[in-house]
């Protein structure tokens, strides 16, 4: 008996939709169809060369009628830009389909609550890829930080989150340095890292920004069971000169209470791994990117304070 679902993606010509083409293939399911307003999308022949393909929405909502009447698309996967998120997922849900969309879910929290509401009226789920949650030595924290906090409900650990991953002039003529439309750096580059953090440590109770440039964001989070001093930039200048050193563009680190997690790798598979639990069920819904979405939001209309207080250490290269 053939188990295989059909997927529809929107959004096929950008850096993460790969990652969702090979999801689908790994998985042992179909790509029937999709949507992209650019049409070099050489990455399909190696993955669903057979695969319907539409640069025009119109003609896409036909195909997909039309499929529908026959079949059923069982899963929209969305990795469109942020701002269309919300639209996208409106759209499978009425199409009777469950739905996968990348980070970050949604801009505002106000939109979950609108697509909570289509979610009861359709009875279909949306999932948010939250892939820090399935990295093993994520969850390896995770596991020793529940047993540190039954026997010492009221510790309080002491986090740094630098995370810095180079962009060209591209980046900030494209949608993604347009903070209407992305949500800015904090949504961009930071909302599943702050997922994993509040997912381990607890709710953000205190929220404050230092600093909020064009490529660079850094604040400071009370959690429940932690404080957390971050930093966020896509400026190449940032980057430790040592990192420089060996051609690297990015910096990963996140330190809990002096120790570094040590997390740079397995991140390759971490789609496929989402999916696999989403079609097992166990995917992370529209109440588990509540928290993240809240945060990225909150940064977004928040002034920031300067060097004042319990700031990252890598502001003073911002603001020298």
């Amino acid at each position: 008996m053939n188990n295989s679902k059909n997927f529809a993606l929107i959004g096929a010509s950008g850096y993460i939709a790969p990652r969702h083409m090979k999801a689908i293939k790994d998985t042992g399911n179909n790509l029937i169809v999709s949507l992209d307003p650019y049409d070099g999308i050489g990455i399909m022949d190696s993955n669903f060369p057979e695969a319907d393909f539409f640069t025009e929405f119109e003609k896409f909502d036909t195909f997909i009628d039309n499929f529908n009447r026959k079949s059923q698309i069982d899963y929209f996967s969305i990795s469109s830009p942020n701002y269309f998120h919300e639209a996208h997922i409106r759209y499978g849900l009425q199409h009777n389909g469950d739905v996968i969309c990348e980070k970050p879910l949604v801009l505002n929290p106000s939109d979950i609550d609108s697509l909570k509401i289509i979610e009861q009226e359709t009875g279909k789920r949306v999932y948010n890829i939250l892939q820090l949650r399935l990295h093993p030595s994520i969850i390896a924290l995770k596991k020793r930080v529940t047993k540190e906090l039954k026997e010492n409900p009221n510790k309080i650990y002491d986090i740094d989150l630098t995370y810095l991953t180079s962009r060209g002039k591209w980046y900030f003529v494209s949608w993604k340095g347009d903070e209407s439309k992305s949500g800015g750096i904090a949504s961009n580059i930071g909302v599943h890292f702050y997922d994993m953090l509040c997912w381990i440590f607890g709710d953000v109770e205190e929220n404050i920004v230092h600093l909020k440039t064009p490529d660079t964001n850094a604040g400071y989070f009370k959690l429940k069971n932690a404080t957390v001093r971050w930093f966020l930039s896509v400026n190449y200048d940032y980057i430790p000169n040592e990192v420089k050193a060996t051609g690297q563009r990015t910096f990963r680190s996140i330190t809990v209470d002096n120790e570094e997690l040590e997390f740079s790798g397995g991140f390759t598979d971490l789609h496929t791994r989402s999916y696999q639990e989403i079609l097992k069920g166990n995917g992370f819904g529209l109440d588990e990117a509540y928290g993240s979405i809240r945060t990225v939001s909150t940064i977004r209309n928040l002034i920031p304070i300067g060097l004042h207080g319990d700031y990252h250490p890598f502001c003073k290269k911002v603001l020298k």
